[in-house]
């Protein structure tokens, strides 16, 4: 059935005149009674007494009527909602990532939210090394992870650099070395972070090696929790350099590479590029942009992002801008 001609018919059948309704739809009276008739040829049935005045609909035009509103509400519905997921107004990005990741993720979201304030994004908490499984399996669209996914379907765009560092207080005796040895570490009385990770279980490995015990005092469920500690001067902590940019940039805190243990990594989002969502696509342009220093939010800050273990002492200075610190930083 043309959609085009119950529309006009149902337009007849609202104003009881040829002429009303040709009015109404903008349309030649012919133009009109041709949509009918072609409409009462497909169903082979007569629509219309035209032997009234008035328009007045028979058996079978009342029928049609009926459903005819409701094909015509759903198809209009369908048509918005269509139209409101190309426009990015319905439509939702879920990135996982674990805690450190959200201080990467924020200069994107600041970016992403400029260009699409009606958009809604959620950064749900998963352990890196699930997250590629998460996006190939459609619960997630993006995932952060500091390795190359290994699934061919999944492609990855770097979206900053990063490395476990040790995190003191600016007065503390070790805060001044260019680096500081395992055994030093080990006799320092550590703050942790108590949720399991392949990261936290490398380390400990590490030092278990070496028939080094680690002195830890506190342990701490969140990574906000251990910086403040480390502030109070309860202990040390070994952490992910992007997670305390802005402790180091306020002085509140110092970061000095782990001889044995810091490396730097590649962090990245893992995505299907097949099955992007337009939601998705658009947030990978954010994400591009960001990664290529276009203007934007962030405009007149140093978008290059350091390491924090070269961050201490004078090169703090290079993060002098403020605010979230990222590729769009």
């Amino acid at each position: 059935m043309d959609l085009a001609g119950l529309r006009v018919f149902l337009a007849i059948a609202s104003e009881r005149s040829f002429s009303r309704a040709a009015s109404r739809l903008y349309r030649t009276q012919p133009a009109v009674s041709q949509a009918i008739r072609r409409l009462e040829s497909e169903l082979n049935e007569r629509l219309i007494d035209r032997s009234t005045k008035n328009g007045t609909l028979t058996e079978a035009g009342h029928l049609l009527e009926k459903y005819g509103r409701r094909v015509v509400q759903l198809a209009d519905e369908a048509e918005a909602a269509v139209r409101e997921m190309r426009a990015v107004r319905r439509g939702r990005v879920l990135v996982g990532t674990n805690a450190a990741g959200v201080h990467t993720l924020l200069p994107i979201v600041e970016r992403f939210r400029a260009a699409h304030p009606e958009f809604a994004i959620e950064l749900r908490r998963v352990h890196a090394r699930d997250a590629a499984a998460m996006v190939l399996s459609g619960r997630l669209e993006f995932g952060l992870q500091t390795f190359a996914p290994s699934e061919r379907a999944l492609s990855a765009v770097a979206v900053g650099i990063d490395e476990l560092v040790v995190l003191l207080h600016p007065g503390h005796a070790l805060a001044g070395q260019r680096r500081i040895s395992m055994a030093e570490f080990a006799r320092q009385p550590i703050v942790e972070h108590n949720e399991p990770s392949p990261a936290r279980e490398r380390v400990l490995r590490l030092f278990e090696e070496r028939r080094l015990p680690l002195v830890i005092v506190v342990a701490m469920p969140s990574l906000d929790a251990i910086k403040a500690a480390v502030e109070m001067r309860l202990g040390i902590a070994l952490l992910p350099s992007r997670c305390a940019v802005s402790e180091i940039a306020a002085g509140r805190l110092a970061a000095v590479p782990l001889a044995g243990v810091s490396r730097r990594r590649t962090v990245s989002l893992v995505y299907d590029r097949d099955r992007l969502s337009h939601a998705g696509r658009a947030f990978l342009n954010a994400v591009e942009a960001c990664v290529q220093g276009d203007k934007g939010p962030a405009a007149g800050r140093n978008r290059r992002l350091v390491s924090l273990a070269t961050a201490q002492r004078l090169d703090v200075v290079e993060h002098a801008g403020g605010g979230h610190r990222g590729p769009c930083s």
